[in-house]
């Protein structure tokens, strides 16, 4: 998109703001996934249009299609003097401390990253504690005592999902086998279902019978296979067990749509601070899922089990390493 087109699209979509001058001025950037990925965006935009529901508050929202797209897009929505700007996914960082910078009374929240500066606050997640969870209850499900992986891009973020689901499948029985695959290594990686699929092909192949899917797009090709081969998946960020009611075991649930909501709200509520903030399971930043949509795989006594570790690793009782702070994992 070229910046005169992006600032009059910009333009238009401002009228979405309320009519009433005391409430703040809100933006979002998704990143190059996609606001409809069925996943991290999406979860981002439903906690945005909560908020807007909630308070009759609206807010401008852009795609960016790459990192040089997304400091353009963060620029020129800082220029319209936004009160608040929620930049989606790790991409951003670079561009956000940059752009931050430059504009010191605009404020930015920063979505599974850190950047720097007095007008930013970074949403952090503990991603090892709801990947060990579902990787208890793979393993209480699983038949053939060995489990799948498909990660989209390999960076220390998706190796902590691993690392944690992998973790807690051993944890109920050391001798199970986890596979692991990741996409590629560059943001293309976000979005192949095709070799997203192919790698969890590969994984049934040799005896797995869960596979979670960590890849943005390209996961959604992984869970589809599942289906396809009567496999069991495990969904991520979003709850995705309605897009294959019966197969999708669970999903590792990220709550990014409140994190944006709560961003939202406390910029509305003067409330908001900068700085670093984490959310776990004890905070309410992860968990996994349990509806209507995957009951029937849940038996009681698993459902049982896979709530007694969530309560432990909240108390503290089980700690869960996180590859990011090690660079390595233990299992």
């Amino acid at each position: 998109m070229k910046v005169k087109q992006l600032c009059l699209s910009l333009a238009a979509l401002g009228l979405a703001f309320s009519a009433h001058a005391a409430d703040p001025k809100l933006g979002i950037v998704y990143d190059a996934g996609g606001k409809f990925d069925k996943s991290f965006n999406q979860s981002a935009f439903e906690g945005a249009e909560r908020f807007k529901k909630d308070t009759k508050i609206g807010f401008i929202e852009v795609q960016a299609s790459s990192d040089t797209q997304s400091e353009q897009m963060l620029r020129s929505l800082a220029r319209k003097n936004l009160d608040l700007i929620a930049a989606i996914g790790f991409s951003q960082a670079q561009a956000v401390e940059k752009v931050a910078a430059e504009f010191p009374k605009v404020r930015f929240v920063l979505i599974d990253a850190v950047a720097k500066g007095p007008n930013v606050n970074s949403v952090l997640f503990k991603e090892e504690e709801g990947s060990y969870v579902v990787g208890v209850a793979a393993a209480l499900v699983s038949k053939s005592k060995k489990l799948g992986f498909v990660g989209g891009m390999d960076i220390p973020l998706i190796r902590t999902f691993a690392c944690g689901y992998a973790q807690g499948a051993k944890a109920v029985d050391k001798k199970i086998e986890v596979y692991s695959n990741m996409v590629g290594t560059t943001a293309a990686a976000w979005n192949d279902p095709n070799k997203g699929g192919e790698l969890a092909i590969a994984q049934f192949d040799k005896g797995a019978d869960v596979v979670f899917a960590v890849a943005g797009g390209s996961g959604l090709g992984a869970l589809r296979k599942a289906k396809e081969k009567n496999k069991l998946a495990i969904g991520v960020d979003s709850n995705q067990n309605n897009l294959y009611p019966g197969n999708m075991l669970t999903s590792m649930v990220k709550h990014v749509d409140n994190a944006v909501y709560d961003a939202f709200m406390q910029m509305k509520n003067g409330s908001w601070k900068a700085g670093v903030v984490y959310k776990g399971l004890k905070e309410g930043g992860v968990d996994w899922a349990l509806d209507k949509d995957n009951r029937s795989l849940i038996s009681p006594e698993v459902e049982k089990k896979v709530n007694s570790v969530k309560t432990d690793i909240i108390n503290g009782k089980i700690k869960v390493v996180d590859y990011r702070a090690t660079g390595s994992c233990p299992v």
